[in-house]
């Protein structure tokens, strides 16, 4: 995979004086079928979240409120993707270095998943990234 297959996806909304409404649909606006839902959140000023790539996991994110810069690193190129409406999400594949950083004052990041939970599906060491990478293991 690389900075090419992430996609930032509009998502319906439907503006109300009442107030607005977005949605995300599996298989739809997320092209895989969701295992595991999580949230960031209280994230201090100048932390940064992630740092790791999946094997498996392909990600799909959203920023329920606040923003934050999404960096995606496919071992050549680096690209940053701003979130900061709760109507746009973006599709990041497995295979794909990740950080969330420049959280702004109460922002919420919202992540849907296609695995659930396994520890063994994470790479949290840069070099041995770099390596997979290169040997089209991952």
């Amino acid at each position: 995979m690389t900075i090419s297959d992430c996609k930032l996806v509009e998502l319906p909304r439907f503006l109300d004086a009442r107030g607005n409404l977005s949605f995300v649909e599996q298989m739809n606006h997320i092209p895989f079928e969701i295992k595991r839902t999580y949230w960031i959140y209280d994230v201090p000023g100048g932390e940064a979240r992630g740092g790791h790539a999946f094997r498996q996991n392909q990600e799909f994110v959203v920023a329920m409120s606040g923003a934050f810069d999404v960096v995606v690193d496919d071992g050549h190129t680096q690209k940053t993707f701003t979130l900061n409406r709760s109507y746009y999400g973006l599709y990041v594949p497995a295979g794909l270095w990740r950080s969330l950083e420049n959280f702004s004052t109460n922002s919420l990041a919202l992540e849907f998943g296609s695995t659930h939970y396994n520890e063994a599906d994470y790479v949290y060491d840069y070099d041995t990234f770099l390596k997979l990478k290169h040997n089209e293991e991952i």
